[in-house]
Parts: structure tokens; C-alpha cells; sequence
């Protein structure tokens, strides 16, 4: 049996959603370090990095940077700080997710156009524009991982938009994974439970 140290010896990847060490995107960094992975780790702002970059540092990420895909350029400054360094992409990890809380927590009905448009923009077009970006780096037997929820398929009280919003990332992780599929890259949405 190949040893689980070096699993995945060899392999690159981005991920995208450390915020502190009880992230999810944080727990999925730990395992697949210790499986031998490399990768790339972004942080939201310059807030965000005092927590981040001790966590990316202590995983040997080799690329550290910040990336608001709110922000013109940052998602495109990542994907190209790859390619100068690794030229590929194994896999990307996509756990972010945003809300502003009123729409959060109130009702569906009651959500805000802008509020409803920064959801979506964040938590699901976000993974399209990865995607795209990642589509020219990453060669047979990628992957691509999106974290998603019960919320998606089942009205969950107090979650408001995120709801139909995690149900359009879904949707989205079908027409991707049909259309990546074929040239060797799978696209997955996992729940990791509550």
C-alpha cells in the first residue's frame, strides 16, 4: 500500500477560505499537507492576513496572497502567481462563502437585491470564475472541491439566502463537472456537516 505520507508527494493546488485554524478550508490544508501536497493559500484582506499567514506558513504554502475575488485583479494575480511558480493545478479548494447579515438572517422574501447579488457573486460565481481560470493549469485527474450545505435542498431556519444560493453553487458543480469532465477534471460540492 502506497505510504499516506507521500500520497500525494508531488501534487499542487490552491486553497481558497483559511480564516483561522478552525476553518474548514484549515482542517482539508492539514490533510492534504500531510499527504504530501503543496498549495497555494490566499487571504481576504489585510485584516484577514495576521491570522492567515501564520497558519499558511506553519503548512509551507510557497504562495501566500491576498485574494477578495470582490476585487478587479486578485483572482487573476493568484491564478498567474501559480503559473509563474508551478505551471499546473492539481486541485483547488473553494471554501468561501459571504452574506451580509440582514439577508442572512432574515427572511428570503425580504432579501435584498444587493445583498442577494454579493451572495451569489461570492459563495457561487466565484467558483466559475476559479474554474475558468484554473481550466488551463490543471491536467488529467484534477480536481476542483466546493464546500456546500444542507441548506441547498432542505429550508434550513435563520439561513436565509444562503439557501437557494448554495443550491445554484450545486447546480453550477453539475454543469461544470459536465463540461470538465470530459477533459479529465472532476468538480465536487461536499457538505461537511454543521
Amino acid at each position: 500500500m502506497e505510504n499516506l505520507k507521500t500520497m500525494l508527494q508531488g501534487k499542487k493546488g490552491l486553497i481558497v477560505g483559511i480564516a483561522n485554524d478552525n476553518s474548514i478550508a484549515y482542517g482539508c490544508a492539514r490533510v492534504l499537507r500531510d499527504l504530501g501536497a503543496e498549495f497555494a493559500v490566499t487571504y481576504l484582506n489585510e485584516k484577514a492576513d495576521r491570522f492567515v499567514r501564520p497558519l499558511a506558513e506553519e503548512l509551507e504554502s510557497p504562495i501566500i496572497t491576498q485574494m477578495n475575488v470582490e476585487n478587479p485583479g486578485e483572482l487573476e494575480a493568484t491564478f498567474k502567481a501559480i503559473e509563474e511558480k508551478w505551471g499546473k493545478l492539481d486541485f483547488v479548494i473553494h471554501s468561501i462563502a459571504f452574506c451580509p447579515m440582514d439577508d442572512l438572517h432574515g427572511r428570503v422574501t425580504d432579501c435584498s437585491k444587493e445583498g442577494f447579488l454579493q451572495a451569489m457573486s461570492v459563495s457561487c460565481y466565484s467558483l466559475i470564475e476559479m474554474a475558468r481560470l484554473a481550466e488551463p493549469l490543471m491536467k488529467d485527474g484534477s480536481s476542483i472541491i466546493t464546500m456546500s450545505y444542507y441548506g441547498a435542498q432542505e429550508v434550513i431556519d435563520n439561513d436565509g439566502i444562503m439557501g437557494p444560493v448554495k443550491a445554484a453553487l450545486e447546480s453550477s458543480v453539475r454543469y461544470l463537472s459536465a463540461e470538465l469532465g470530459p477533459v479529465g477534471s472532476r468538480v465536487h460540492a461536499v457538505s461537511p456537516g454543521p
